[in-house]
């Protein structure tokens, strides 16, 4: 399959799942069918994953060359009850799942009980559970509740995670049962892509749908593929601790995840942590883990990571956020003392440097971070915003400042850059096999404003090799191979020239203007050849208009 086939069917997916969403629009707001879709594409995503597996182990349970092969001789052979029920039996053993980073389904939260029972229950019925026990039910929603409460059940970490909210909802119980039998015809069998891919990006996708339909509130949470890629691509986080203080649905790790794999890397060679203020984004975030058997640590609840720091003794490997922007009174119950503050107390008026004060406090010594800001955060002066910046540009955490696009966020028009910052610009090895060299008292400016494309008419977008120009160039910059300036894109700057600038950070200034090929045709030359094809084209003017004057003469209109 091509890139472009692969594209197409995901395309024909999206088109499909968000015309399930639309169904809702009627009795549902926003926020409400978000959860309702939502919820159902986390449980066919789980049990689809789950039954994968199972397809896996049963191959290998009757595979004679397999570790895991049961000999039919020794159950009464391969046709009789006792062999089946052995190996339904060693189904149902959660280890052969744990061993894969499959996420456990209890029988009762499976997609088929649910697919076969939904119309049943449509006015109440009582159901024969998979384990024997019966159960009356009121509602395909209260079916569906169950299936989330032995989901969390069985899944700790998912406690209070999951909104069990569909027995409450005020929404026609035949047109729930519907969305059941719309979600389960997405398909799982893809000659190149797995299950993981399939509905990873159905999931990302209506995440980000979700915020264009709920406007601005929506969209504080979800930031976009292309900027997401980018600062992993920058930062290479192979191994250690991963953080995001403002990680809304988790896009940096879902995308840190993408980057692992590509690298033939292991998820498990990276640690999680979160938090997220926001209790609806703070469950999408921990759901949006669990379906991708991520392992992870968003503190023991939604709260304020000013106020209420979910992990104060963090030191992590890589930090990496996209917090509001330019948010306000952000600082209520903080103490001016507050010991994040190491380069300045950040304005109550704005929580630019709070955000990356916090970020560099959790920073560990050989740490890199990068954090997505307004783009006023690179030259303001106001309340103290100045001194802190040229603190930080003298002590030289400071490594690589990129200016973004517009037009790339679907909730704001407000001009953007990432701060790219690190304890360590020494020589040392990265992660990802990386040998850097000695970059004290240098920051490399890349203005990408030119860069990305219209993927509609309201939102731009960065091609591969928009990514590839922006990544390559910082990479060799830290290795010093390879790396030339580029006018109009890419420089390197020391330390002493930011300072006649005042320490104001935005590329622009230092980039300079795209190169213009040199003209080698001599000046009076050129001014001679121009002067004499302007003379050839007067007349040849002088002489179309005496042709049409003559023209409209013969046909009797007077010139």
């Amino acid at each position: 399959m091509t890139n472009e086939e692969e594209q197409q069917f995901l395309s024909s997916l999206e088109k499909k799942l968000w015309n399930a969403a639309d169904k809702l629009r009627s009795t549902l707001d926003a926020a409400q069918y978000k959860h309702t879709v939502l919820g159902l594409v986390f449980l066919k995503y789980v049990s689809d994953s789950f039954k994968i597996r199972q397809d896996e182990l049963i191959a290998q349970f009757t595979d004679a060359e397999n570790d895991y092969y049961l000999d039919p001789a020794d159950y009464g052979g391969a046709d009789s009850d006792e062999y089946a029920t052995e190996i339904a039996g060693e189904l149902e053993q959660r280890d052969y799942y744990a061993e894969v980073n499959v996420f456990w389904v209890p029988a009762a939260a499976r997609w088929k009980f649910l697919q076969d029972n939904n119309k049943a229950v449509i006015g109440g019925a009582e159901l024969t559970l998979p384990d024997g026990n019966t159960k009356k039910f009121s509602s395909v929603g209260h079916l569906i509740d169950n299936a989330l409460e032995q989901i969390e059940a069985d899944n700790p970490k998912l406690k209070g995670v999951l909104n069990k909210l569909y027995t409450r909802l005020q929404i026609d119980q035949v047109k729930l049962g519907e969305l059941i039998d719309l979600v389960a015809t997405i398909p799982f069998k893809h000659a190149s892509l797995n299950s993981q891919d399939i509905l990873g990006h159905v999931y990302e996708y209506m995440l980000g749908q979700f915020a264009l339909a709920e406007g601005k509130k929506g969209g504080q949470f979800y930031t976009p593929k292309s900027i997401v890629t980018l600062i992993v691509q920058m930062l290479e986080p192979f191994k250690g601790r991963v953080y995001d203080p403002a990680m809304g649905s988790g896009g940096f790790f879902v995308q840190s995840e993408h980057f692992i794999n590509a690298h033939k890397g292991r998820i498990g060679d990276v640690s999680i942590y979160g938090q997220e203020y926001n209790h609806t984004t703070w469950q999408l975030a921990a759901m949006n883990m669990a379906i991708r058997g991520i392992d992870f640590n968003f503190g023991k609840e939604p709260a304020s990571t000013y106020t209420n720091n979910q992990h104060p003794d963090l030191r992590a490997d890589y930090v990496m956020a996209n917090p509001p922007f330019n948010m306000k009174e952000w600082d209520t119950g903080v103490s001016e003392n507050d010991p994040r503050w190491k380069y300045g107390t950040p304005p109550s008026g704005n929580a630019n440097f709070a955000w990356l004060q916090h970020m560099l406090y959790h920073l560990a010594p050989n740490g890199s971070m990068g954090l997505l800001l307004a783009n006023g955060s690179m030259s303001s002066n106001t309340n103290n915003e100045g001194a802190i910046r040229k603190k930080l540009i003298e002590e030289d955490l400071v490594e690589c400042m990129v200016a973004l696009p517009g037009q790339l966020f679907t909730n704001t028009q407000i001009p953007a850059c990432i701060w790219f910052l690190t304890k360590n610009k020494g020589t040392r090895t990265t992660a990802a096999g990386r040998k850097l060299r000695d970059r004290k008292g240098e920051v490399l400016f890349i203005d990408a404003r030119n860069l990305g494309y219209m993927k509609d008419r309201v939102l731009r977008d960065f091609s591969t090799d928009d990514l590839s120009q922006v990544t390559d160039a910082f990479h060799y910059w830290q290795m010093g191979e390879g790396y030339t300036d580029v006018a109009g894109l890419v420089k390197s700057v020391e330390l002493a020239e930011i300072q006649k600038h005042d320490h104001v950070l935005t590329p622009g200034r230092y980039v300079g203007a795209a190169g213009v090929e040199e003209d080698s045709e001599p000046f009076a030359e050129k001014m001679a050849r121009l002067t004499a094809q302007l003379k050839g084209q007067l007349e040849e003017s002088d002489r179309l208009e005496a042709e049409i004057k003559q023209n409209l003469a013969g046909l009797g209109y007077e010139c």
